[in-house]
Formats: C-alpha cells, sequence, structure tokens
C-alpha cells in the first residue's frame, strides 16, 4: 500500500469518475494528493472520502483552460507540499452529434479547448515544478477513440488523438533534456462513468436502469464481454506513476477489455451459432 509514498500528486478533472478514482488510488497508496476540479460539492466530497480513508488530500476549484489558473494551481501545490512529482492530466469532455457537420464550432472549440489546451497548459506549467524537485511522471489521459475513429464522436476523437501524440512528443523532450521526467498516455475503453449519461443526452442515473448504458455498448463491442470501471484505470495510472514503471516513456498504455486487440463473433447466450 505505499506504491507511490511521499509523492505529490496533482489530478486534474478528479471530482468524478476516472479522475476521482486515480486520486483516491494515488492517495491509497501513499501519495499527497491535490485534487483539482469545477465541481466543487463533488470536490469536498472525494476529499472527505480520501481524507476518511486516512489520505491525504487537498482540492482547488480549477479550469484547465485557463493559463493564469493553472500558474496559480501549480504554485499552491509547491507551497503546499515543496514539490510535484505525478501530474495525472485527465480533466475532458466528449461531445457527440450525428456527423462532423452537424458539429458547432463553438462545441469544436469547447472540446478542443478542455482536452487539447487544458493538457498543453499541465506541461507547461507541470514541468518546470518537476524539474525543481529532479524528475516525475506525467499521464495524460487519452481514449481509444484516440486510436481509431468513431462515428458521431470525430471531434472527440482528433482531441485524444492529438493527446496521444502531445505525449510523445513531450516525452522525447524530456528525454532528451535528460530531465528525470516520463511522459505516457492511457487510453481507456468502454469505461462505466457518468460520462456516458453526457454523451448520450441522457440524464437518467445509470443506476436507475437495468443496464447501464456502458454496459450495454460494452457487451455489443468489448470482447470481454462487460464495461470497465473507474479502478480499472487508476491501477494503470498507478502504475505509471510508480518507480515500477521507471523504463516507461513516451508509450501507450491501453486499457479496454480487447476492443484494439482485433474482433470476433461472440456465441449466443444458449452456446447455438
Amino acid at each position: 500500500m505505499s506504491q507511490v509514498q511521499g509523492k505529490v500528486a496533482l489530478v486534474t478533472g478528479a471530482a468524478s469518475g476516472i479522475g476521482a478514482a486515480c486520486a483516491e488510488v494515488l492517495a491509497r497508496e501513499g501519495a499527497r494528493v491535490v485534487a483539482t476540479d469545477i465541481d466543487d460539492a463533488r470536490g469536498a466530497g472525494l476529499i472527505a472520502k480520501i481524507k476518511q480513508a486516512g489520505g491525504e488530500a487537498k482540492y482547488f476549484h480549477h479550469d484547465v483552460t485557463s493559463e493564469a489558473a493553472w500558474a496559480e494551481v501549480v504554485a499552491a501545490t509547491e507551497k503546499l507540499h515543496g514539490r510535484l512529482d505525478i501530474l495525472v492530466s485527465n480533466a475532458g469532455i466528449a461531445l457527440s452529434a450525428p456527423s462532423i457537420v452537424d458539429v458547432s464550432l463553438s462545441d469544436w472549440r469547447r472540446q478542443t479547448a478542455i482536452n487539447l489546451d487544458g493538457v498543453f497548459l499541465s506541461v507547461k506549467y507541470g514541468i518546470p515544478a518537476m524539474r525543481r524537485c529532479g524528475g516525475g511522471s506525467i499521464i495524460m489521459m487519452s481514449s481509444v477513440a484516440g486510436l481509431r475513429g468513431t462515428p458521431s464522436l470525430a471531434a472527440y476523437c482528433a482531441t485524444k488523438g492529438g493527446v496521444r501524440l502531445f505525449a510523445k512528443a513531450v516525452a522525447m523532450e524530456c528525454a532528451q533534456a535528460n530531465d528525470g521526467i516520463r511522459v505516457n498516455s492511457v487510453h481507456p475503453g468502454i469505461i462505466d462513468t457518468p460520462i456516458w449519461n453526457k454523451i448520450t443526452g441522457t440524464a437518467t442515473p445509470p443506476e436507475h436502469n437495468s443496464m447501464t448504458i456502458a454496459e450495454g455498448f460494452a457487451q455489443l463491442s468489448v470482447p470481454l464481454g462487460f464495461a470497465g470501471q473507474a479502478e480499472d484505470i487508476a491501477n494503470g495510472v498507478l502504475y505509471l506513476a510508480s518507480d515500477a514503471a521507471r523504463y516507461l516513456t513516451g508509450t501507450e498504455l491501453i486499457i479496454d477489455g480487447g476492443m484494439t486487440g482485433g474482433s470476433f463473433r461472440r456465441a449466443p447466450p444458449d452456446g447455438n451459432q
């Protein structure tokens, strides 16, 4: 229970879903966590939960599209803990449309501002802080949608594909600088989180359905046959953040139940073909 003991971790988009799971797992494994989001109520709940479990965490309201906010959050993290070792650039949104021609320019720009500009700003301000303490691990949250195209999510795919190559380029830059900073991307598949309600435009809480939205999609397209949980992704983030991954940089950790591995025909429940 001490894979990142003594390290300081900054997690964006941490109020719910994958971000919350990352914050909880990192805190459980000994990191002092700085969690940021714009959902202050859920952020406060997350901090209370972490502290109740014996972890250490602090929450900051944080719009990841604001350069001034990034300067403030990183400075506050260093003032609070004296260092920054782990940066999980997780904040993101997914906006769907029947076709790319139906996507408004404002929605395109909103998605790129959060999913790409926010990640760019995270490293712009995170790298100098990590260099001041001798290195660290940057983990950028991409998606399987950053590896292959998906109908109705073209704009989202563009941002997540951008994150994938951005991580590789920054990894090479840090390696060239010999600054001790590793940079990798994580690519979740179908994970049962609240983002599915936003993508599909329904406000019905998944727990009120006989089958969650994510499970429905997973049974159709995931070789393992079920949706992943946020902690499945957080466990991968923990690995990349820990010293166990000291030889990994510029690579992709795909956690998708086999989606990108190939395809097959699932037998009917009764076994008949």
